[in-house]
């Protein structure tokens, strides 16, 4: 009578070993994703890593600087006319730059689009250089929205040729404006398809993302000319990204380079070329 208790103590032991391993995995699984959710956007949006020059450098180029403001911020955003003024209303390049970059960076790469009679505005995230507020999905959607509502007034722009061009993040910045403001081409360069198509890699729910950035969706429901870069060795954003968003598309363009994610463009005079035979194609030039 004295041995069966100490079975059956015996069997509870391997129970109880489990309940204990199972509620320590929750717990440092708990820890872990409440770690993620909180550090997601540093890692999404690293300001503090990226320098900041104090005084933007335009030398002899003609740039108009314009401050948005909104309740919650104030970002920077600047207007390149083109170099032919002769030509106006003139079509607009709408420019969103990657998550490690700023304006600044993105400048030289857009000016010879001036010299083929665009304006190009290139728009500053919230908390990004020397703009105030943080970054996030919405406030960034508010930034572009909203730069996009004070340049639309000008008479000089023709609003029926508005094309939206974005880098890496600056495609879910761009997918963002598109989903909400009218215009007449979409550009994305080694963009993404959703936020939350990374998180299984981390084994991290997709419910838990802050800022999704759901491209994939907002490309299917664009009907108007897409015309999408992405680098065959891209082990940032992957290749397969560019692909999905192509077959996604009722009218897009997958145009493949051999490079990976932060050297695409490996030609700029190619690339541009490449965009130049797509606006005159679908009559935007």
């Amino acid at each position: 009578q004295l041995r069966r208790p100490r079975a059956d103590m015996q069997n509870q032991i391997p129970f109880i070993a489990m309940v204990k391993i199972v509620v320590a995995a929750s717990l440092i699984y708990g820890f872990y994703c409440t770690a993620a959710f909180f550090l997601q956007r540093p890692v999404l949006f690293p300001v503090s890593h990226i320098q900041v020059p104090q005084q933007p450098k335009f030398g002899d180029l003609n740039v108009e600087i314009q401050w948005i403001e909104t309740e919650e911020f104030k970002v920077e955003s600047w207007y390149l006319p083109p170099q032919d003024g002769s030509r106006l209303p003139c079509p607009l390049m709408i420019c969103a730059h990657g998550n490690a970059e700023l304006i600044d960076y993105a400048l030289p790469g857009m000016v010879p689009f001036t010299r083929l009679g665009f304006g190009v505005l290139l728009v500053e995230y919230p908390g990004y250089g020397r703009s105030t507020g943080s970054p996030s999905e919405k406030s960034i959607a508010r930034a572009m929205t909203a730069a996009y509502d004070h340049i639309i007034l000008r008479p000089d722009i023709d609003k029926n040729k508005i094309i939206l061009l974005g880098r890496s993040l600056g495609g879910g910045a761009v997918c963002q404006l598109a989903a909400q403001r009218d215009s007449a081409a979409l550009i994305l360069v080694s963009t993404f398809t959703s936020v939350c198509s990374f998180t299984s890699s981390y084994l991290i729910p997709a419910f838990m993302v802050r800022d999704p950035f759901d491209n994939l969706s907002v490309v299917s429901a664009y009907d108007r000319p897409i015309l999408l870069f992405h680098g065959k060795h891209d082990d940032i954003i992957p290749y397969r990204h560019g692909i999905r968003l192509s077959e996604a598309s009722q009218n897009g363009l997958l145009i493949t380079y051999d490079c990976g994610h932060n050297d695409l463009p490996p030609d700029y005079g190619q690339y541009r070329k490449d965009i130049v035979d797509f606006l005159k194609g679908n009559g935007l030039i």
